[in-house]
């Protein structure tokens, strides 16, 4: 039977008030002010849009950032799909309370979320119509990444936990993990033992704990975990993890996930799609996917249920390979029935998240969001002839992407705007496909009215091989181009990432263009979105042809009639960094007049010794140190420190304690090496942050010293 025809695609987009002119808003230009630091935390921060099973509401997830206590607090809000009533506020969260990760029950009267309101992260309910929260578990390890059965009589969710007490009655198992967590908390030796690799992740120490899946009723009842023994039933790596991670069978009673590798899980990619029943007490898992020797993730199954689809790459090792994504046939305990099929081999682009819409006709395809020039866009992969076909109906970039019947939700966001909520109508009463958007939230309408956001330039620079290197320019509020400006060079991290269309809160080129300088954002070698052979072309040659497109891309820079050839400024994090330190050890290093280091790579000897995902350095080196010694010193800017002292570029080095992707010995050995060569050079640490400074008033600080060591050495302003 044919459903209605719902009349909502909702997106989370760019601000309905830019305008063409490519500024927020309809202000005059000269009523508004450059942005500043302090605007980071007064922007409510929209995130993980959801839509209703009858795309009739949408709930999202907004965080609100107080920096006098140093912290953030995020709840709930829901609207009309079709923006004709005000959004409200489903939760109210204060102090250092978040609400988060909504989910739909599926018959809509339900949404499912994850809080701290009652100190550790718990499940909780509110219905959709409003009400009290009402808390579902209350599990010694904590509640995560919850989903609803198809039927709506169970959740299952991800708990880290010990895995030696697993395979025992829930009641037991939980009674031991809170003991061993209360035990290790009082110990006044504050010791750690560890008997495998992977005992740390990003900014955290894990042990030998695992990463489990349980399931419970929909009132909170009858918990137990479905996935015991030694090894994670869900990714430890976000290279892995696609939104939804694990999902219900079409009967309810199984459950497909994303399982890590049960061997090898620090150097081996190769993650499986397993299944269990809801009812398994054993560590004996049935693999979907054992015939792929690389990563399989993201299970989804099809809204009819006779199908499943999921992202799988080919190369073992490789975590940058393309994500092709694969359907194969299933029973209803999720079982496959037929071979899988690959929809998107022949399609040079890379599957990020993945969900099942319908076309006009109500016939199932997978849509799927993956990065283009410098953006991102929606792919539609057909299960016909129709093949794989490309929207790009909105400007921006896209993610977060939630599907119902033939509507969907996302999160887009701008270089000069952050997310919003936004409805899209696809389809009109007479079937035909439209793009008009709806204003849904507008939370951040009003300080966006107020400032002066340029919109940036994207440009061409012809670089070796007859190829072209995209790039971002942004010039600053108030640009007059018949004055000479400075410019901040900026060089984004991964290496296979790149700066794209959309907003940050940590590196955002508005508010470092509204210092007065010019922005250039270069997407050489290894960035993605230009088609796979780009992406594969950094590996093994960080210091090679990537760094020659950026050497191209400042020469193009610095032909620009405004630009200040003797203003030029640099700054980079994690493989950004890593080029910061190349830069400063080669021939390019007296073209800049200082450095930003922030998070680095240094010595590659080091680096492999103390990371965590060791598979990154194997595979990009070609194996392992004392195999490949060649390989691991040819691009190591350590290699090369004596040049430090040669170019006495001034250089700040950032680097945090519990930074474990990049450890801080990265940053210390070219700490010494800058002072020891008497280079201009100042060392920033914050002991109680990672990878990246995200705690208010660490990040005004972290802003403050950046910013503070460019405008001493590279004054801003158009001259």
């Amino acid at each position: 039977m044919r459903r209605a025809l719902p009349c909502i695609l909702i997106v989370v987009a760019m601000m309905c008030s830019v305008t063409t002119s490519g500024r927020a808003g309809g202000a005059d230009p000269a009523t508004k002010r450059p942005m500043e630091i302090e605007d980071l935390f007064r922007f409510l921060r929209i995130a993980d849009p959801q839509i209703s099973p009858d795309a009739t509401q949408v709930v999202w997830q907004v965080t609100t950032v107080n920096p006098e206590s140093n912290g953030s607090a995020a709840s709930l809000w829901i609207a009309p799909a079709d923006g004709s009533a005000a959004p409200r506020a489903l939760t109210v969260a204060e102090g250092t309370t978040k609400d988060s990760r909504p989910r739909w029950s599926p018959d809509g009267k339900t949404i499912l979320f994850q809080s701290n309101r009652t100190g550790s992260s718990q499940l909780h309910s509110v219905p959709a119509a409003g009400g009290p929260p009402v808390r579902l578990t209350n599990i010694a390890t904590g509640a995560e990444d919850a989903a609803w059965s198809p039927d709506g009589n169970r959740i299952v969710f991800a708990s880290t936990v010990h895995p030696e007490f697993s395979t025992l009655p829930f009641a037991d198992s939980d009674r031991l993990n809170a003991e061993r967590e209360q035990a290790i908390a009082d110990d006044p030796v504050k010791v750690r033992t560890f008997t495998k690799l992977f005992f740390r992740h990003w900014d955290a120490y894990v042990g030998d704990k695992r990463r489990h899946l349980f399931v419970i009723d929909a009132t909170g009842g009858g918990c137990h975990d479905i996935t015991p023994g030694d090894r994670d039933a869900a990714p430890t790596s976000k290279t892995f993890s696609v939104a939804e991670d694990h999902a219900f069978t079409p009967d309810s009673r199984h459950v497909v996930f994303t399982a890590v590798p049960a061997d090898g899980e620090a150097w081996s990619t190769n993650h499986d799609l397993c299944r269990v029943s809801i009812d398994n007490t054993s560590s004996d898992w049935e693999s979907l996917t054992a015939v792929n020797p690389a990563a399989d993730s993201g299970p989804r199954f099809s809204p009819d249920g006779n199908r499943l689809a999921w992202r799988a790459q080919k190369r073992p090792g490789y975590e940058a390979d393309k994500w092709d994504i694969l359907v194969a046939d299933v029973r209803p305990d999720g079982a496959l029935a037929s071979a899988p099929r690959n929809l998107t081999a022949k399609a040079d682009v890379s599957a990020g998240e993945i969900a099942w819409l319908e076309d006009a006709d109500f016939q199932p395809f997978v849509a799927f969001l993956h990065e283009v020039d410098g953006t991102a866009a929606l792919g539609k992969a057909f299960l016909d002839s129709r093949g794989v076909q490309f929207d790009r109906i909105w400007p921006g970039t896209p993610t977060a992407l939630s599907t119902s019947g033939i509507s969907g939700a996302f999160l887009v966001a701008r270089i000069d705007s952050p997310p919003e909520v936004f409805a899209v109508a696809t389809i009109d009463a007479g079937g035909r496909g439209t793009s008009k958007r709806m204003p849904v939230s507008r939370a951040n309408e009003q300080l966006l009215a107020g400032l002066d956001l340029p919109r940036p330039r994207s440009v061409n620079v012809p670089v070796e091989g007859d190829d072209q290197m995209q790039m971002w320019i942004l010039e600053p509020p108030g640009f007059d181009a018949t004055k000479k400006w400075p410019v901040l060079y900026l060089v984004h991290g991964g290496p296979q990432g790149a700066w794209e269309d959309g907003w940050s809160y940590r590196w955002n080129p508005e508010l470092w263009a509204a210092r007065g300088y010019v922005v250039v954002m270069p997407n050489p070698r290894g960035s993605t979105g230009f088609g796979q052979a780009f992406v594969d072309e950094i590996t093994g040659d960080w210091g090679g042809k990537c760094y020659r497109d950026l050497v191209a891309g400042l020469g193009a820079t610095v032909k620009l009639p405004y630009v200040d050839a003797d203003r030029i400024a640099t700054a980079g994090a994690s493989f950004g960094g890593y080029m910061m330190n190349w830069f400063a050890v080669n021939d390019i290093a007296p073209r800049f007049r200082c450095l930003v280091t922030h998070c680095s790579v240094w010595n590659f000897d080091s680096m492999w010794g103390t990371t965590e995902e060791l598979w990154f350095d194997e595979n990009d080196h070609g194996g392992l140190p004392w195999e490949q010694p060649g390989r691991y010193r040819e691009f190591s800017p350590h290699a090369r420190a004596g040049e430090l002292g040669r170019h006495k570029t001034p250089m700040l080095v950032i680097h945090n304690d519990l930074d474990f992707r990049c450890p801080i010995g990265q940053g210390h050995e070219l700490f010494t090496a800058l002072k020891r060569q008497g280079v201009e050079s100042r060392f920033v640490n914050f002991p109680d942050e990672g990878h990246w400074v995200n705690k208010p008033r660490n990040s005004r600080r972290w802003h403050e010293e950046v910013f503070g060591w460019i405008e001493k050495h590279c004054p801003p302003g158009g001259r």
